[in-house]
């Protein structure tokens, strides 16, 4: 099928050939890699590729395209896509003339896919009101242009989507002062925004695999719809479809989450929604494989990047269903379009904001009615440097220190003075220092916590 998931497998090879000390090491990791993956030399290979706006990109492919025209590899560059569109276009490629074909393999075959899904998905439903998305000076720009040409304008029946931070001709103006990291970081909206209060605001990531939602209430407080809202509001809609549909019980939904999710996400999930919740360790390829094991699948991390998987069994479960009522044909046909407007490749923002705008609608919410679905636990990360990080080592998904001897005891210790207390401690990938989360049931807890399993990690790597 070709999705996130075949990543994994291959990181493994990758590093192996990223750190060949010299050619003679480099040519026997490649036949090793022949080998072990029985590889077939005779066939031909084919290579796809393409870029974002960032200056480096340009550079880059054309050293590639250099390297697989020296080793007479067919390749095709698709010059400036969003990442998640050159995922689409891997798995129609892959999946062509299969009983499991994804979509026409072209980037006009995208946009088409996703704009009929969507307004198969809405069921006639309106919008309240226009959603402003903050592309973050990126390629998400100039794709939700192109995207926005194939859906209904706002006159007739559509929705509006203002597009702000769109900019890619100053490549300095990336990322600056605006997009997803920028909003969940600094916890407020762009500058360029000018949002009124109670409006649907969205920012992408600089290549718009990353989406997160926020708004300004009444009295100007910004408040922040992350990946753990994303998740919760996806997972209630496609429950509550699954049941009015009358497949509840034979289409197991699950949501897959990291120890970073907030404990009241994962409480509203399992007390409110009834849903199952898995916890892995960091990073979209362990979340998408979990996903992978429900019938319908539900991951986000709380940065935004994230999406839905639907397996086959459910494909099928969902083609050949026969609705009762109009009620059920409503719900099935609903859940039927989802399939094809979510990408399931891998978190594509462009395919995620549609989604959130056909769940809004369906419940005729606003911001303001999904916020208050739970209330976020007060929490806290706090980076502590260490000598040595490898002497921390993780289980549990990343939520419990197997190492060094005794620090976990003492942090369960500490946590449990704490009413709605949870913390844990996870090393760097990439420095010498350890990142804590510590939650509470007040601000001033939750940092009094956290402060304290600072002080256990430091002491610890001394």
């Amino acid at each position: 099928m070709t999705d996130i998931d075949d990543q994994e497998s291959w990181e493994a090879y990758a590093t192996i050939l990223a750190n060949a000390s010299s050619d003679q090491k480099l040519l026997e990791a490649y036949a090793k890699i022949i080998a072990e993956c029985h590889i077939k030399l005779e066939e031909k290979a084919k290579v796809i590729f393409a870029r974002d706006t960032r200056p480096s990109g340009a550079h880059l492919t054309s050293i590639l395209a250099e390297a697989l025209e020296v080793t007479e590899t067919e390749y095709n560059d698709y010059s400036l896509l969003t990442t998640p569109q050159l995922h689409y276009i891997t798995r129609c490629l892959n999946t062509k003339g299969t009983l499991y074909e994804y979509g026409q393999p072209n980037e006009q075959g995208y946009y088409a896919k996703i704009a009929t899904s969507f307004k198969a998905a809405l069921q006639g439903r309106q919008f309240s009101g226009s959603v402003t998305v903050d592309c973050a000076n990126g390629i998400g720009g100039p794709k939700l242009r192109e995207l926005t040409k194939n859906l209904l304008s706002p006159f007739d029946g559509g929705l509006g989507i203002t597009i702000v931070n769109d900019d890619v001709i100053n490549p300095d103006r990336l990322n600056f002062q605006c997009g997803a990291d920028f909003v969940k970081t600094n916890q407020r909206a762009p500058p360029s925004t000018h949002a009124a209060p109670l409006t649907r605001c969205a920012s992408l990531d600089g290549d718009a695999d990353r989406i997160v939602y926020y708004f300004n209430d009444l009295d100007g407080n910004f408040r922040l719809l992350d990946g753990d809202r994303i998740a919760t509001l996806a997972a209630s809609f496609i429950g509550e479809l699954a049941q009015s549909a009358g497949l509840g019980e034979k289409l197991k939904v699950g949501v897959v989450q990291t120890a970073y999710a907030n404990g009241a996400s994962t409480a509203y999930v399992t007390q409110d929604l009834k849903l199952p919740v898995v916890c892995t360790a960091t990073g979209v390829k362990h979340l998408h494989h979990a996903a992978t094991k429900f019938d319908i699948g539900v991951y986000f991390e709380a940065n935004g990047h994230g999406t839905v998987v639907f397996s086959d069994l459910a494909l099928k479960r969902l083609s050949k269903c026969e609705p009762q009522s109009p009620a059920q044909s409503s719900a099935l046909e609903t859940l039927r379009a989802l399939t094809g407007l979510i990408n399931q490749t891998v978190g594509d923002a462009l395919s995620d904001l549609l989604l959130v705008e056909v769940i809004l609608a369906h419940k005729s919410w606003g911001p303001k009615e999904w916020d208050l679905t739970y209330t976020d636990l007060p929490n806290r990360l706090v980076r502590v440097e260490v000598a040595d990080r490898s002497i921390f080592k993780a289980v549990d998904a990343e939520r419990k220190l197997e190492s060094p001897p005794g620090v976990q005891a003492q942090i369960d210790a500490a946590v449990g003075k704490f009413k709605s207390g949870r913390s844990f401690a996870r090393a760097s990938g990439t420095e010498d220092a350890v990142r804590v989360y510590a939650e509470a049931a007040t601000r001033s807890e939750a940092e009094d916590l956290a402060q304290k399993i600072a002080t256990i990690v430091r002491h610890a790597g001394g």
